[in-house]
């Protein structure tokens, strides 16, 4: 299980960072980690369609204990689990090679079947636009639309993508492996959304080829737009990135 070895790599790197505040919220969850190279915010976007009658077995959080909870079957540690291997990949991220442009960009310009992992109606507009065979994904049904398929239909279509673009949510709701696996004819695999803050050598010796994510450049009023449930408010104090993963 990749998550499995994310939290193994991640566990490496707390050393020096200390647990400063956290929260399972809507539209993310949260961690907030210190260092002495300041403070770094990681998330990850929290899917009510996936919350039962779970019960958070962490009764004394740290960011150690949340970060062993990251595989866990229980979607709320896991949610938690995530945002704090993502608040540890912000701290250490070196974005000097990162290319600061929009995920469009990573795709070639001859056409061809793309895949969306995550409904983003705005994504699959201009990739239709441009000429692409889009074929886009969901899980929750309140997102459905007329062109999109459910996720069942991934296992059978993934294999004819020469490019996915997936939401990181897919880490959330654990299936990245799934995923990873039937694309295995795809190019290009983009993990997308503030929920795929990883460091890049995480992934390394996977399909993943990018990570388009969010740097928090101004964690005050990420924070604060957090704490209202804001999208818009968290993504004020952001600035878009890709980074390749070599």
């Amino acid at each position: 299980m990749l998550l499995s070895e994310i939290k193994e790599k991640a566990l490496e790197l707390v050393d020096n960072l200390k647990l400063v505040d956290f929260g399972f919220a809507l539209p993310y969850t949260w961690v907030l980690v210190q260092g002495p190279k300041g403070k770094a915010l990681g998330v990850a976007m929290t899917l009510p369609e996936e919350i039962q009658r779970y019960t958070n077995s962490i009764s004394e959080p740290s960011l150690e204990k949340f970060i062993e909870k990251a595989d866990s079957l229980n979607v709320i540690e896991r949610t938690l689990g995530l945002a704090a291997i993502n608040a540890v990949s912000q701290y250490h991220i070196d974005l000097s090679n990162a290319e600061w442009v929009d995920v469009l960009e990573l795709l070639p310009e001859t056409s061809g079947k793309v895949a969306l992992i995550g409904n983003m109606p705005p994504l699959t507009k201009e990739l239709r636009e441009r000429g692409y065979d889009v074929y886009v994904f969901e899980r929750n049904a309140k997102l459905w639309d007329r062109d999109t398929y459910s996720d069942a239909l991934e296992y059978n279509l993934l294999p004819e993508m020469d490019a996915v673009i997936a939401s990181a949510t897919c880490l959330v709701n654990g299936t990245i492996d799934m995923l990873l696996d039937r694309a295995k004819n795809a190019k290009i695999f983009v993990l997308t959304g503030p929920t795929g803050q990883l460091l890049p050598e995480f992934l390394k010796g996977t399909r993943v080829t990018h990570l388009a994510s969010m740097k928090v450049v101004d964690i005050k009023k990420a924070l604060l737009g957090l704490k209202l449930g804001s999208f818009k408010g968290f993504e004020k104090g952001n600035r878009k990135y890709v980074l390749k993963v070599v």
